[in-house]
């Protein structure tokens, strides 16, 4: 059964303390579908591209990624975003934003994307993740939601209706205050799993991520790494690392949550090390594997 992930295969233009790029392959899904591939073999991918888009296909189609679902629209240029980033890395200025053909994304859902088991909705409109759950033809065992501040200012009343339709929610901390109105964490996901979604995870950048859900909390450690190059993406990769691992073990509960946290984040922890997705086009398992003992060895500690 297959993994669906719907959101923006774009183009993006980098700068940071560590350099810059020209144009390179970017956007969410696209982040979220390469980092999901590492880890389960039925990806598929929902989005819109322009003709400018071209032989960047070939970058996702590497994977073995099923692009049925990504619409070319002949003569539309693909949605663009270019930014700058601090020297802390954890703040930038958005320099350029081009919706082109994405200000009118109308998600086309293939009918061989109908045995979707596992759905991941990327950062889109709200409106737009609501006609996706609505032309699915059943509910998936599933559905992962990413979102942010800015469609909480501007459609609030639509992302309460996705609320109430998902499984798990992933933003950040100042997006769970910002939802929920307190400042405390743990009061923001009471208030928030109130909200619709069973689980709910706050990602904390450096600091690592939260997990709320069953009564219970889990706090996943983030990876400390020497060099960090680009962040774009990380939340993504980190998204679909997550419901990448969900897929693979087929059962949902506290406990593989927990572990897929952990994948989602050793895939983040990747993303950065290279500016766009070069990490991700060419990871082996055997590096994934030894990333992942990194995280264990971390915080792994007995008390007697």
């Amino acid at each position: 059964m297959s993994l669906v992930i719907v959101g923006t295969v774009a183009f993006d233009a980098i700068e940071t303390p560590f350099g810059r790029t020209d144009k390179i392959v970017g956007g969410a899904a696209t982040f979220a579908g390469l980092s999901a591939s590492n880890l389960y073999d039925d990806v598929k991918l929902v989005s819109v591209v322009g003709e400018d888009f071209g032989n960047n296909m070939d970058i996702i189609q590497s994977k073995g990624i099923d692009i049925e679902g990504i619409e070319v629209v002949k003569g539309g240029k693909s949605f663009f975003w270019s930014g700058k980033y601090h020297n802390d890395m954890n703040s930038r200025d958005t320099l350029i934003t081009e919706l082109n053909v994405l200000e009118d994304f109308d998600p086309k859902i293939p009918s061989s994307y109908q045995d979707c088991e596992y759905l991941l909705l990327g950062n889109l409109t709200p409106q737009v993740q609501l006609i996706t759950l609505e032309r699915l033809e059943k509910k998936p065992k599933l559905v992962v939601l990413d979102t942010m501040n800015f469609w909480m200012d501007v459609a609030l009343e639509d992302l309460k209706k996705v609320l109430q339709r998902v499984d798990v929610l992933t933003i950040n901390d100042a997006e769970a205050r910002q939802l929920s109105g307190e400042y405390s964490l743990v009061k923001a996901s009471e208030k928030i799993l109130n909200m619709g979604p069973k689980y709910l995870i706050i990602k904390k950048g450096e600091h690592g991520a939260l997990l709320f859900g069953e009564g219970q909390i889990f706090s996943a450690p983030a990876l400390p790494l020497a060099d960090v190059f680009d962040p774009t993406g990380a939340g993504d990769t980190f998204a679909g690392g997550f419901i990448g691992y969900m897929a693979k073990v087929k059962s949902i509960n506290f406990n593989n949550m927990k572990n897929a946290i952990i994948y989602g984040s050793a895939m983040a922890s990747f993303c950065v090390e290279k500016f766009g997705t070069e990490r991700l086009q060419n990871l082996t398992q055997e590096e994934i594997a030894a990333r992942l003992q990194q995280f264990v060895a971390l915080s792994k500690f007995e008390i007697a």
